[in-house]
């Protein structure tokens, strides 16, 4: 069936994966008529609808090629991290030694229950976040590769992962879709994050110790101290490890949770093409390159607090070429959805409560 009855206007825009339509709707079918929600029905694609100025719009989405995964790839990147996040566990729960030398068949099966305890809730929650990501983007019919994870070094040098991301191969539409999928990640991983944090500290003991404070990991060698954000000492109110210079040696899968949480701050930071750096282009376009600039040189200046932010700062500006600003969406004069307002609030209340002032202390 076709939509031209129901248009008074269209443009058509044809990219390499999938066909966009524009259409200005009539006014007699805006509602939409029946005959309109009849003819949408049948479209071989996605639609949503934009009021604008000159009346109301329906922007369509028609694919026109599929890609083909290396899907071999993503699975073995994924039991690669599985494997060192494990191994990571084990560390933090004391039943494998940090010299990886000294690690056997016996030691490495010992510490296989207990290294899942950390590595599995953290692989959900990364996982979590970019199946948002990856979700809302394929709603909206975009080209977009299933998550790549990174493998890392084991504990006590990393925690066996450097994160994960997805591969956008394609333009975004305008700001509604940008602002979705940019949302969505962080959103996603910091619901799961939340509970793990929560039954991880449950789990947990005090420990009294001079000049120790807040959350710690015992190593052989050394000892994490990790900071607090709002969101974390009110779950360590909550389950009555917030007393006055106390402290609570986190077991591996309040780890997990802390580490969830740190992560949904990170890419909620509005730099570059970060999640937070997606969320700022899609509400305050003309503020991003400005607001970028400066927030990277707070992240400079954290570093005086922690080295962190410094390692943090310059892989931002190495994976971004060196520029801080945001790439061009398709339709740029598309006013953002007053609905979205509400998704923008919330990144920003989000950024808030995740935001960790000094992560590390050794």
């Amino acid at each position: 069936m076709s939509l031209v009855p129901y248009l008074r206007a269209w443009r058509t825009t044809p990219l390499h994966d999938r066909e966009v339509i524009d259409g200005l709707v009539d006014r007699a079918h805006e509602g939409p008529s029946r005959e309109l929600a009849a003819a949408l029905a049948q479209w071989p694609g996605t639609y949503y609808w934009s009021d604008e100025p000159d009346g109301r719009h329906v922007v369509l989405t028609r694919p026109t090629h599929n890609a083909r995964e290396a899907w071999g790839v993503h699975a073995a990147l994924f039991i690669a991290v599985l494997i060192s996040m494990t191994f990571s566990g084990g560390v933090l729960a004391a039943a494998l030694p940090e010299d990886m030398t000294a690690w056997t068949s016996a030691a490495l099966l010992h510490a296989l229950t207990r290294g899942l305890s950390f590595s599995l809730p953290l692989l959900t929650i990364l996982s979590c976040h970019e199946m948002g990501h990856y979700v809302t983007a394929r709603r909206y019919q975009l080209n977009v590769s299933p998550p790549f994870f990174i493998p890392g070094p084991p504990a006590p040098y990393g925690i066996g992962t450097f994160g994960a991301f997805i591969r956008l191969r394609t333009i975004v539409n305008d700001r509604r879709q940008l602002l979705d999928v940019g949302a969505a990640g962080p959103i996603a991983g910091f619901i799961v994050a939340v509970p793990v944090l929560w039954i991880g500290l449950a789990h947990s003991h005090p420990v009294v110790e001079p000049g120790v404070s807040g959350m710690v990991v015992y190593f052989t060698s050394e000892t994490w101290q990790l900071g607090d954000s709002i969101v974390t000492l009110l779950v360590r109110h909550l389950s009555g490890h917030a007393s006055e210079g106390g402290a609570v040696a986190l077991n591996p899968l309040a780890v997990a949770g802390w580490f969830g949480i740190f992560v949904t701050m990170l890419n909620l930071l509005p730099m570059a093409q970060l999640d937070g750096g997606h969320i700022l282009y899609a509400a305050f376009p003309a503020w991003h390159r400005r607001v970028a600039r400066l927030f990277w040189i707070i992240t400079l200046g954290l570093s005086w607090i922690s080295l962190t932010w410094l390692f943090w700062g310059v892989l931002v500006l190495v994976l971004s070429r060196g520029r801080l600003d945001h790439p061009p969406v398709l339709d740029a004069y598309r006013p953002l959805p007053r609905s979205r307002r509400w998704l923008v609030l919330v990144s920003l209340v989000l950024f808030v409560l995740t935001f960790i002032p000094a992560p590390f202390k050794r």
